[in-house]
């Protein structure tokens, strides 16, 4: 069977490709792929602890099973991301993205804009959340973040995320946006609105959405310095999500 890798932030660069196509026997497990690529790439090996790995959109364990035509993807800690476009894409910008409670555009955010469409009367309150990107990172002058997105499925994650924060707190309405490519000083990277009866409650899901966002959500940033560039250190995956790293067999993938 064949299957589709696709490869993302510093991943991408390790492997010098955005996507590849891996011919697997029978009953072979996203195990076996990532024994394939460590042996392939060898400094792979090195960020195997910290990554983890989605077969159709959906994280996995290394002892998950595949079929003919999975789209599987190698996945970095995400830090909210985008680098160059991968190989084979089309050179026009895909076009933006938007689910029931989230979007992913390529355009300036307009603030004003989502909030004004998310209030009604009854609300006691809106809580906006801007990420903007800052000027400096760790005592290096930024000049600019490029974004990248695993985005079909980044799209599914944030429409999740909102779905719990309104089953968990006591909210009437949520709204995020995330905006990928370049970026510059002062610009805004993620947008979230939460609308409620009362105050509390819109602050505790605005920060449980921006949180749990930044640590699950498949969305990568580049920083570009004067001195060069350098994918920016990813939240670590929580526990929930399966690792990358475990028991895996190896030797049975061919290109």
């Amino acid at each position: 069977m064949q299957v589709r890798i696709l490869f993302f932030g510093m991943l991408k660069d390790v492997a010098g490709q955005g996507h590849d196509t891996l011919s697997l026997p029978e009953q072979a497990t996203l195990g076996d792929v990532l024994s394939h690529y460590e042996k392939r790439f060898p400094r792979l090996k090195e960020l195997t602890a910290s990554m983890a790995m989605s077969i159709n959109q959906e994280y996995a364990g290394p002892e998950s099973e595949l079929k003919q035509g999975d789209e599987i993807a190698l996945l970095p800690p995400v830090s909210g991301g985008a680098g160059e476009k991968r190989a084979g894409e089309p050179s026009e910008p895909p076009p933006n993205r938007s689910g029931e409670h989230a979007s992913i555009v390529r355009q300036k955010i307009d603030t004003q804009t989502v909030l004004d469409k998310i209030k009604r009367p009854a609300d006691g309150a809106a809580v906006v959340f801007e990420g903007v990107v800052r000027d400096h990172t760790r005592g290096r002058r930024t000049l600019y973040l490029d974004y990248e997105a695993y985005e079909e499925m980044a799209l599914k994650q944030m429409d999740a995320l909102a779905e719990q924060a309104l089953s968990q707190f006591q909210i009437r309405d949520v709204a995020m946006v995330h905006r990928l490519g370049r970026l510059e000083i002062g610009e805004t990277s993620v947008l979230i609105v939460v609308a409620s009866a009362h105050r509390a409650a819109a602050f505790d899901a605005c920060r449980w959405l921006i949180d749990t966002l930044k640590r699950t959500v498949p969305i990568w940033k580049k920083e570009y310095f004067v001195d060069g560039a350098v994918w920016a250190d990813g939240e670590p995956f929580p526990d929930a999500i399966p690792r990358a790293e475990g028991s895996h067999s190896g030797g049975r993938a061919s290109k």
